[in-house]
């Protein structure tokens, strides 16, 4: 058997080309034992079984493989929470944390309804919750197992108020009788063009669900159609929120039309409009 912090070490070594081996290196070990964070670093001696050496070094060979650090671990931290993510389910980034902050800051703090159009592992939704409890929120995806991981991450995270609901955009919300009845629609739609998904990594393309990255020749058609019908469904003063991708800020732009009003486009931490804004007159 050996000791925890020595196949750290050996796994930190195998991993020396990723981007984080410490990190990555102790997040798989973590996965094989049953200890805290904390018991990690005050229990250097702790022994491994075989069975479970074996595991860390087939997850080792996994991950060096190309295989996505999330979908072995089984968890992505998402504003600060920890969201279970498997193979087949949009792994979150910390760039749509900006969704939930802005839908925050916007938010009356009281029943309003909010619904998040293609929920995936319902991170977004799951976080407004969270910060919003009086919100009746709804999530919507046309992916069985998103919904599925959602609901599972709804009950780990004890938020029973989410109704989730399956459907393409805004069927879900038709079925609701949700028409002008909601505050917020927010969403992280696909957005990358047929040109950008040849050039993702190959960790991406070969692991993650193409049809929640990719939308279409431009990458633009999903957010167009979510411009235009979200008009039907916001009350007026309701706020539209939607994720884009790199240099599509002039063309989302084009897709507001008068109707329109305090049409913003807010940038992430790397300096990237990553988040177009829209208000209905009030």
């Amino acid at each position: 058997m050996s000791q925890i912090q020595e196949l750290f070490l050996k796994g930190k070594s195998l991993l020396e080309n990723t981007s984080h081996p410490n990190l990555e290196a102790k997040l798989l070990l973590l996965k094989c034992v049953s200890l805290t964070e904390e018991q990690f670093h005050t229990c250097p001696d702790h022994k491994l079984s075989r069975v479970q050496e074996k595991h860390f070094y087939k997850l080792i060979s996994r991950r060096l493989a190309g295989y996505p650090l999330p979908y072995l671990t089984g968890v992505k931290e998402f504003w600060s929470i920890p969201f279970s993510v498997f193979p087949g389910v949009l792994i979150p980034r910390p760039e749509t944390e900006l969704i939930v902050e802005k839908t925050i800051e916007l938010s009356s703090q009281g029943d309003e309804t909010i619904v998040d159009i293609g929920t995936g592992c319902g991170n977004i939704a799951i976080s407004l919750a969270r910060e919003l409890p009086k919100a009746r929120i709804v999530a919507t995806d046309t992916s069985k197992k998103a919904l599925k991981t959602a609901r599972l991450n709804a009950f780990k995270q004890q938020i029973p108020v989410i109704r989730f609901a399956r459907g393409n955009l805004f069927s879900p919300l038709r079925r609701l009788c949700l028409e002008r009845k909601c505050d917020f629609i927010v969403s992280n739609p696909p957005y990358v063009s047929k040109e950008e998904w040849a050039k993702l990594p190959e960790e991406i393309k070969n692991h993650e669900p193409k049809g929640a990255l990719m939308a279409g020749k431009s990458g633009l058609e999903i957010i167009k159609k979510l411009v235009q019908g979200a008009l039907l469904y916001l009350k007026p003063g309701g706020y539209f929120l939607v994720e884009i991708g790199f240099g599509q800020e002039d063309k989302v732009l084009s897709f507001f039309n008068p109707s329109w009003e305090e049409v913003n486009f807010f940038k992430d931490l790397a300096g990237i409009s990553r988040l177009a804004l829209g208000k209905i007159p009030s």
